[in-house]
């Protein structure tokens, strides 16, 4: 019996709810943070806190877990058990503790409160923590298990703890031709002319219109 249960739990759960904007898989808490741009998924056990904006096309992992003020841009991936810090506890005050069982949670006043942005077509993988006041640039990778809490330049690999850069994926000047090209901010149209650009290897390449 107890069996039978958990299956029909789990497919309930599991059933995929089709919003406006967003698709929402099992549950999450705390969606009435988030703005959504639209074509955007949220599997289940997310959470999210504070203020939140999620761009056109991004999607959430299992269990991601967003904390502050955050910006996502577009066509972004998250992996599974990402976690996005923009507050923490104090360093600088007599105690970190600011839950609720000391002074009535009154000293919650003194956590840092910082900013996450993030740009478009960008991958976070398993199990990233990015904390702090952070910008990650377009088209960054953030390897699986790292912990960012320094700016990530735009088209670089990031990973480690803390992470470092690994390597530039692009030259600077096919970097330059994307930033200019902004391919996340066109039509369905413009982006059907320019999909032989996406199809392309850029590998010893110096122009994406090679």
């Amino acid at each position: 019996m107890r069996k039978l249960i958990k299956k029909i739990l789990y497919y309930f759960l599991n059933v995929v709810d089709k919003q406006e904007k967003v698709k929402l898989s099992g549950f999450s808490r705390g969606l009435q943070n988030v703005t959504f741009e639209g074509k955007n998924a949220v599997p289940d056990g997310c959470n999210f806190s504070g203020n939140i904006k999620i761009g056109y096309a991004t999607t959430l992992g299992y269990n991601n877990l967003l904390n502050g003020k955050i910006t996502i841009g577009k066509y972004c991936q998250l992996g599974v058990d990402v976690a996005l810090h923009a507050t923490n506890h104090p360093t600088t005050y007599m105690a970190t503790y600011i839950n609720q069982n000391l002074f009535k949670g009154e000293l919650k006043k003194l956590k840092s409160e910082h900013k996450i942005e993030i740009g478009n077509d960008v991958w976070i993988g398993h199990g990233v923590i990015v904390v702090g006041n952070v910008k990650i640039g377009n088209g960054a990778i953030l390897a699986a298990g790292s912990v960012i809490s320094n700016d990530v330049p735009p088209y670089t690999i990031v990973g480690g703890i803390p992470a470092k850069e690994i390597k530039k994926r692009f030259s600077n000047t096919i970097i330059t031709e994307i930033e200019e090209l902004k391919w996340w901010d066109q039509s369905n149209e413009e982006l059907e002319r320019l999909k032989p650009l996406f199809l392309k290897d850029f590998t010893n390449k110096t122009s994406i219109y090679e």
